[in-house]
């Protein structure tokens, strides 16, 4: 693995654990064992590195969005995955908490091109939800109660909120279980 690949993993860790205002260089450096100097190097400043985390996961997101696009899919398994994904991570502690989640909580306080590219990252996030909730709502897979741009927000929402209940309560089954609930609200027990 390259030491710029190792910056961003160092940055996302600490990030998803102490948030954007909890770390410093110092830290990378440390974690990654190389001088500030080689970190400035790659990233001149903090919001950098913080903004090529956040653009790897919005990366991914769009990938997922353009493959969904390209075809038939399940969108229960999809909804599954997602959550089953931060499931894992929160049960693990590999990935405890969403980066962009973290991220938007210090909103306020980050530098304009990082605040950007969070709010985009939470946009893509939610068109990529409007898309499975709009073919859920097609196959007749999920009963909305609104359009599928809200359903998407409300999903959204609620994965965001049982991932701040789990670390709040030092459980990850509470993310377990609030999802479980989302979904079964989502996709009534004959459609899924």
């Amino acid at each position: 693995m390259s030491t710029h690949q190792k910056l961003i993993d160092s940055a996302r860790h600490l990030i998803q654990t102490r948030g954007y205002n909890g770390f410093s260089y110092a830290d990378v450096a440390e974690e990654v064992q190389v001088r500030k100097a080689s970190i400035h190097h790659h990233f001149p400043a903090k919001s950098d590195l913080a903004r090529a985390v956040v653009e790897q996961s919005r990366a991914v997101i769009v990938e997922q969005t353009r493959t969904l696009g390209g075809g038939a899919f399940d969108p229960v398994e999809q909804l599954r995955m997602y959550t089953g994904y931060w499931e894992k991570c929160i049960a693990d502690a590999s990935a405890p908490f969403c980066v962009a989640g973290m991220l938007a909580s210090e909103l306020p306080t980050l530098p304009t091109d990082l605040a950007q590219e969070v709010r985009a990252h939470f946009r893509d996030l939610s068109n990529w939800l409007e898309i499975v909730m709009t073919r859920g709502a097609q196959l007749g897979r999920f009963e909305l109660q609104g359009s599928a741009r809200q359903e998407a927000e409300a999903f959204m929402a609620m994965v965001y909120g049982a991932m701040l209940a789990a670390r709040a309560y030092g459980d990850p089954t509470v993310f377990s279980d609030i999802v479980a609930s989302g979904l079964k609200r989502l996709a009534p027990a004959g459609a899924s």
